[in-house]
């Protein structure tokens, strides 16, 4: 089979995630889309009729919501079956991604590529050996001036042996529901993954980077007073494009794109729901949860034309906590949304 970098970044390569058992990984997938199955002809039914739809406020569907009001109700961390696996807390150290590759590279794909979508941080592993390759550096000194290109000098690698001025205790809840401090874990193995620390204020750096580059070349008129950004508007259309037989588990409007996940502009009836295009991700590591969500401003044509305004524009949320298994997406929506709202109520 051939499994290429676009299969990669789009979580389609088959390559296996934590879980080992292929047999397993099947039965979840199909449990999952059973569920997803039962789910969408009640969605469908409430937009037809509009029951309860808000026009800016869209409505989650129904299981997304029960599984809001449950994760409320229980300590977090706890029933989380996927930190159930032991890959999660590897402590060998590797010298280098393509020495990590040994962790996965004899084992069977879970399917043919392109056929599936599996969330895999070991498809990321592979993606990040094909830039070290590619490029001729190791991988984590291309990202470190990555990094520095875009200003996010807080962002560095997680490593346990270097000193980190502001490095956060993390916390897990124990089985019998305690808050204890996250074991130790060696990251090394999944760099690309969730290898690095970050903080807030970087978030937002690489979001508004992101977004300037996604809105510089829509505007007309600037004489020259727009810098380029730091990649091309066609380069970031397609890594917010969704990709078919894509899924999201954290957000049920949304496709997989190239590493993010996005959510189009949609509005199939009128004075009924709308959908607005963002793009977000979110993270879990042991002891840490994280969410960036990019939504961007829907820009007029007067703005576009006359140059009076500049790039970036819209609403960039970034939350970090350092407890393991916190859902973040659905509050970071909500936070962008009341932004977006109070900007067109001045």
């Amino acid at each position: 089979v051939a499994i290429t970098t676009r299969l990669l970044v789009s979580h389609l390569s088959g390559i296996r995630h934590y879980e080992k058992d292929i047999t397993k990984v099947k039965e979840e997938k199909d449990k999952a889309n059973r569920a997803f199955k039962l789910t969408k002809p009640c969605q469908d039914k409430e937009q037809k009729e509009g029951k309860g739809l808000e026009k800016t406020d869209p409505a989650k569907p129904r299981k997304e919501h029960e599984g809001e009001i449950k994760s409320r109700n229980t300590k977090p961390g706890r029933g989380d079956k996927e930190f159930e696996q032991e890959e999660y807390y590897l402590k060998e150290k590797f010298e280098s991604v393509i020495e990590s590759l040994k962790i996965f590279k004899n084992d069977p794909l879970v399917f043919k590529p392109g056929d599936q979508f599996l969330y895999s941080t070991y498809g990321f592993t592979l993606l990040s050996a094909v830039v070290e390759r590619v490029s001729g550096q190791k991988f984590t000194d291309y990202m470190l001036k990555m990094f520095r290109d875009l200003d996010m000098l807080s962002t560095v690698l997680d490593d346990n042996e270097a000193m980190i001025y502001n490095r956060a205790r993390c916390y897990i809840y124990n089985k019998k529901g305690r808050l204890v401090n996250a074991p130790y874990v060696d990251n090394s193995y999944k760099w690309a993954g969730g290898g690095f620390l970050s903080s807030v204020g970087d978030l937002l750096k690489f979001g508004n980077a992101l977004l300037y580059s996604y809105q510089a070349g829509q505007f007309k008129n600037t004489d020259g007073r727009l810098l380029p950004g730091y990649l091309k508007p066609d380069t970031v259309a397609m890594m917010w494009t969704p990709v078919p037989k894509t899924e999201v588990s954290w957000d049920r409007d949304g496709k997989y794109a190239m590493a993010w996940a996005v959510v189009e502009k949609k509005q199939q009836y009128g004075c009924c729901r709308q959908q607005r295009h963002y793009a977000s991700h979110t993270g879990g590591a042991v002891g840490a949860s994280s969410v960036l969500l990019i939504l961007p401003e829907e820009l007029d044509s007067e703005a576009i034309d006359t140059g009076l305004v500049a790039p970036p524009r819209g609403v960039i949320v970034s939350i970090i906590c350092n407890m393991q298994s916190v859902s973040l997406n659905s509050t970071a929506l909500k936070i962008a949304r009341e932004f977006d709202k109070e900007k067109w109520a001045q």
